[in-house]
């Protein structure tokens, strides 16, 4: 098994996301997605996607948030870059994703924006709550950061 992983093609992706805040009776909501997993199962996770062309990693989440929640924010800080590897069928992957910390500037929820349809739903939840709806550790711990960020307790 160690010897055909190895023989794979090794492929580096590069995605780029966050956490997008909305303060709303001065409280923190953040948007959040559910999009299936490779096996089929739903999960929430963070809005993120590919970084196309030219664009920089800060831009492409931008467009990733939209695309995917509906809402058009700026962003404020850099939260967390997490690197993983997994493998596919035919190759490896190295992937490198970048997290900001976003602010809503406007838009209306919704995943109608989403070109590849992997935004199945979008939800507004409170800050605090996020980390027990994400399904995968280091979006968590992403998102416990922002919020200490946010009350003034990180130490950001």
């Amino acid at each position: 098994m160690a010897a055909r992983r190895n023989s794979l093609p090794v492929v580096n992706e590069t995605s780029a996301g966050g956490i997008i805040v909305d303060v709303q009776d001065g409280q923190p909501y953040t948007a959040v997605i559910a999009r299936h997993n490779r096996s089929g199962r739903l999960e929430w996770c963070l809005p993120k996607g590919h970084v196309e062309g030219e664009e920089t990693a800060e831009e492409a989440a931008v467009r990733e948030i939209f695309e995917e929640t509906g809402i058009k924010g700026q962003v404020l800080t850099h939260l967390a870059t997490i690197d993983y590897w997994f493998s596919g069928s035919d190759r490896r992957v190295h992937k490198i994703v970048y997290h900001y910390l976003l602010e809503a500037l406007s838009g209306e929820l919704t995943v109608e924006n989403d070109p590849d349809h992997e935004a199945e739903a979008v939800e507004w939840i409170h800050l605090a709550d996020v980390p027990n709806r994400l399904a995968y550790p280091n979006e968590q711990r992403i998102a416990e950061t922002a919020y200490k960020i946010l009350m003034g307790d990180g130490d950001e």
